[in-house]
């Protein structure tokens, strides 16, 4: 007796255990999202106010907003492009990596950009716009590298399997359009011809066609209802 309280103790400290796992599992994975949510809609509204600020605000403050909108903009589709094809395409991993490199300098210069919005001595930040242009130029130009070589890739993959699924189509093609026919009968030989034999005296041919319902048919014809009588 006290061996069976024994095992479901442990039954019920293991179900507790089991369900406090999963209850922690399934708040992280709630917290994630929510994260998530609250980061993507952060960036919409950034990427609102950026886009706002380059349009209507002219000078500085504006060219500001449009150098920190490019770098955003560019540097998101390249994250998007590379994360999409890695799960696909594991060479691209190293790829990835170098994009996370390449990220660390990004956020710093978005961080420059931001905190030059900010500073009130806009002759000064006008002297920097030459070096903040050519930055961010390089930066864009090797995220982009890194996005179209894998698009490139994708498509290249893409287009191999296509010729090669066509040209396999064309092979079925043209095994199912290739059919043998008898060999010709020698004349005189009338052996070979069915129809060519004389029937049976006193049985006229048959003029009755043959019963559509004795054909098998093929699995996604209908069969036939058979005949019902009154």
């Amino acid at each position: 007796m006290e061996a069976v309280i024994l095992i479901l103790t442990l039954l019920l400290v293991a179900f507790m255990a089991l369900g406090v796992y999963a209850g922690v599992k399934a708040v992280r994975a709630a917290k994630r999202g929510v994260d998530r949510t609250i980061t993507h809609a952060r960036r919409s509204v950034e990427d609102t106010a950026l886009r706002a600020k380059s349009y209507g605000q002219p000078g500085v403050p504006g060219e500001l907003a449009q150098l920190r909108l490019t770098l955003r903009t560019s540097m998101r589709a390249t994250q998007d492009a590379l994360s999409a094809g890695a799960a696909e395409d594991a060479s691209l991993s190293e790829s990835l990596g170098l994009f996370h490199r390449l990220s660390a300098h990004g956020r710093e210069l978005d961080n420059d950009l931001k905190r030059l919005e900010r500073e009130p001595d806009r002759a000064t930040v006008a002297t920097l716009l030459p070096d903040l242009r050519e930055r961010t130029e390089r930066i864009t130009h090797s995220a982009e590298s890194l996005r179209w070589a894998a698009r490139d890739r994708a498509m290249q993959f893409a287009d191999d399997d296509l010729a090669a699924l066509n040209a396999q189509i064309d092979l079925e093609a043209g095994a199912l359009r290739h059919w043998t026919t008898e060999e010709p009968v020698a004349q005189g030989d009338t052996a070979g011809h069915s129809w060519s034999a004389p029937a049976e005296e006193g049985t006229p041919p048959s003029l009755t066609p043959p019963d559509p319902r004795l054909h098998t048919g093929y699995p996604w014809q209908k069969s036939a209802k058979p005949e019902t009588t009154n």
